[in-house]
């Protein structure tokens, strides 16, 4: 696949999307076949034989993404976690080792337990923010390091290119699950990573109207075992019958069109919905690589252009908690994330329920928030209404009737211009934090477990 030389939003409208040649439709149709004609035996017309192996509106997608990403290869799958089975199976071996993050999708940890483990792959968590952590724990029998930034759902942020140094050194592939940043924030690929993995699903086709996924791969030029990737991959894929189907390729590159500006868009209101809720006496903590009060705004700063739409919360008690994401009326109680529509989770009793009593378990306190396009002054109302219910809950009188009426503006007039938050258009490198701002606090194991998200 090229690799064009045009801008990214340029990309993002035009590669895969081409005029259909026979009509001169400007938009492809949906190829819904399953077969294709042959003229002659084994001499396809355009490449294509069979639909378990490709499909033009699965080419034209697997296009953009991988100009998007820089990347060698790519293979659209029929959900996020269709493209990790298809990491894990093609490049994982019995007796080989993968590392993960502490902060990880709950679907992937729990993949890797249930039915990698018992294949004789050993699983190995190690605090990836900590680079000194993870060169004292790789050894030659890491075959993947795994990482996430920004982690779901407690965002914490992975520095890609030193991480990627320490795997190669050990003849480990570097992959990165770049689902909350997509490439029109961060391409770990150009920062080192051998695979990056997306659930096309959340932000990349934005509308939360369809499932999919996507594995890209880099040249494979970065150590020996990484040489092998995109064979491996090609070979598997072949074999397993993962491919997106058409139609879902088709929404999912139409929502690609407006990637560029819709990041742009979840980027400004969560920059702001961060803030308003960090002066919030209710909130216990507020987790956003947005803001110099995280750890990883730095390294954050480095490798994106935005922050993403994505931020978690903590709530002073669950009962607060419970009430909050059950009195939101713009923003909708539901799993998943990425959309145009604001969604608000409470991990604990919906994501995070398969892993409730394991390590992985996350505080009851704690809301992951995916902000959509939506005018900021409506999401702060509702938000702000929201708070004033919670405060009426039996644990959260006390601690809310100061505020149970508070206006919106104690924090961040409704009326606003948020235009200070960092944008697609701003480099993010130019912002400093300011030295009298305090760190993050520790957090209290009882109280919040490394949050994992499931969706």
């Amino acid at each position: 696949m090229s690799i064009t030389q045009n801008g990214i939003s340029t990309r993002s409208v035009h590669s895969g999307a081409n005029p259909e040649s026979h009509t001169g439709s400007v938009v492809a149709p949906i190829f819904q076949t399953s077969t294709f004609m042959m003229d002659t035996p084994g001499q396809t017309r355009a490449g294509f034989d069979y639909a378990r192996t490709g499909t033009p509106n699965r080419s034209d997608l697997e296009q953009v993404l991988c100009e998007l990403e820089n990347a060698s290869f790519a293979a659209a799958v029929n959900s996020g976690t269709s493209a990790e089975v298809a990491v894990f199976s093609a490049l994982l071996g019995p007796g080989d080792e993968i590392i993960i993050p502490r902060d990880i999708y709950g679907g992937t940890y729990r993949l890797l337990k249930n039915e990698y483990e018992r294949w004789g792959i050993s699983i190995r968590t190690v605090d990836l923010t900590d680079t000194e952590a993870l060169a004292a724990a790789i050894s030659d029998k890491t075959a993947i390091v795994w990482v996430e930034t920004p982690s779901n759902p407690g965002l914490d942020i992975v520095d890609i290119a030193e991480t990627a140094k320490l795997a190669h050194a050990a003849n480990a592939i570097l992959a990165v699950d770049s689902t909350f940043a997509t490439p029109i924030l961060q391409r770990p690929i150009e920062l080192g990573a051998d695979v990056v993995i997306h659930s096309t699903t959340k932000f990349i086709n934005g509308h939360s109207d369809v499932i999919g996924g996507a594995v890209l791969a880099g040249d494979g030029s970065t150590c020996p075992r990484a040489a092998e990737v995109v064979e491996r991959l090609e070979s598997y894929l072949a074999s397993v019958g993962l491919g997106i189907a058409p139609f879902d390729a088709w929404l999912t590159r139409r929502g690609i069109k407006t990637l560029p500006v819709r990041m742009a868009k979840h980027c400004e209101n969560a920059q702001a919905v961060a803030e308003w809720l960090e002066n919030r006496p209710e909130i216990a903590e507020v987790y956003y690589p947005g803001l110099s009060s995280h750890p990883g705004h730095e390294v954050a700063k480095k490798q994106m252009s935005g922050f993403g739409g994505v931020i978690s919360f903590r709530t002073d008690t669950e009962a607060r908690a419970l009430s909050l994401v059950k009195s939101t009326k713009l923003i909708t109680l539901a799993e998943s994330l990425g959309g145009v529509e604001s969604l608000i989770d409470h991990p604990a009793t919906m994501t995070h329920l398969a892993v409730a009593d394991c390590e992985l378990s996350v505080s009851p306190t704690f809301i992951r928030l995916s902000l959509g396009i939506e005018d900021i002054a409506d999401i702060l109302t509702d938000l702000d209404a929201a708070l004033a219910a919670a405060a009426q809950t039996p644990d959260g009188v006390s601690a809310g009737a100061e505020v149970s009426s508070a206006d919106v503006s104690g924090a961040e007039s409704l009326g606003a211009d948020v235009s200070g938050a960092d944008t697609l258009g701003t480099d993010v490198s130019g912002a400093e934090a300011t030295d009298d701002e305090a760190p993050v606090a520790d957090l209290a194991p009882a109280v919040l477990k490394h949050p994992v998200a499931t969706v």
